[in-house]
């Protein structure tokens, strides 16, 4: 008596796996000496429905894996500048398409925000956020993580001001889930204070008070200090 499953019972996700392990072993064995995937080499994202086929019906994994072919270009040890030659529109393209295979995925949005955003190049430290804003408005309640980060970094990697608080008021508008913690939804009053809006940060603050959305008495006294503060700094500099 043989307890051998048939061929057939075996999940498609694994196939898919055999399958690209298979390649990857190929590859590894056929390539150059001292050859690795270039940031020039990054082809044009493949459309959602194409990546949907490619998956067997498994699109969690196959994003994820389309996700570890995707930074293995110019990943490289003597790279010190990581990424920073790749087609930004290419690979927005490709987080666009990973994103609508897997919609609940969180993944390709980590990597925008703390990888492809984080190079020493504005324009496409740029373009990435604002994929990420896009991204952001689909799932807010999901996807504020990212937007706050995105604000975070236009603060203080970009020194832009007005986009820093363009993420952040998104992030207190958009998210509603009381899992977004505190410091998500005051970060517009924090940068409107730093841009010396002290009388528009006030009322904000005001505002956020008034809602009753704030319950921990730790936070309401914090908030209400920091209101008065404000308030007064506001009455000195006019």
């Amino acid at each position: 008596m043989t307890h051998d499953r048939p061929l057939s019972s075996v999940p498609a996700w694994l196939w898919l796996l055999l399958a690209v392990a298979l390649a990857l072993q190929v590859a590894w064995q056929t390539r150059v000496p001292g050859r690795t995937l270039e940031a020039e080499d990054l082809p044009p994202a493949p459309t959602a429905a194409a990546l949907r086929l490619a998956t067997l019906g498994e699109p969690e994994a196959g994003a994820r894996l389309a996700m570890l072919y995707l930074q293995s270009f110019d990943l490289r040890g003597g790279n010190d500048t990581p990424y920073q030659r790749l087609d930004y529109a290419r690979l927005i393209g490709w987080l666009r398409a990973l994103l609508e295979l897997d919609p609940r995925g969180q993944y390709p949005l980590f990597a925008a925000a703390r990888i492809y955003a984080e190079v020493p190049d504005s324009a496409r430290s740029r373009r990435v956020l604002e994929f990420v804003h896009e991204a952001f408005l689909d799932d807010p309640d999901r996807r504020w993580p990212w937007l706050a980060h995105a604000a975070l970094l236009a603060k203080h990697r970009l020194g832009d001001l007005p986009l820093a608080r363009r993420y952040a008021a998104a992030v207190q508008r958009h998210a509603r889930s009381p899992a977004v913690p505190l410091w998500a939804r005051q970060m517009e009053v924090f940068i409107l204070e730093d841009m010396g809006e002290l009388e528009a940060a006030s009322i904000m603050l005001g505002g956020l008070l008034e809602t009753g959305a704030i319950h921990d008495p730790g936070e309401l006294r914090f908030l209400r200090e920091r209101l008065a503060e404000l308030e007064q700094r506001a009455r000195t500099a006019k």
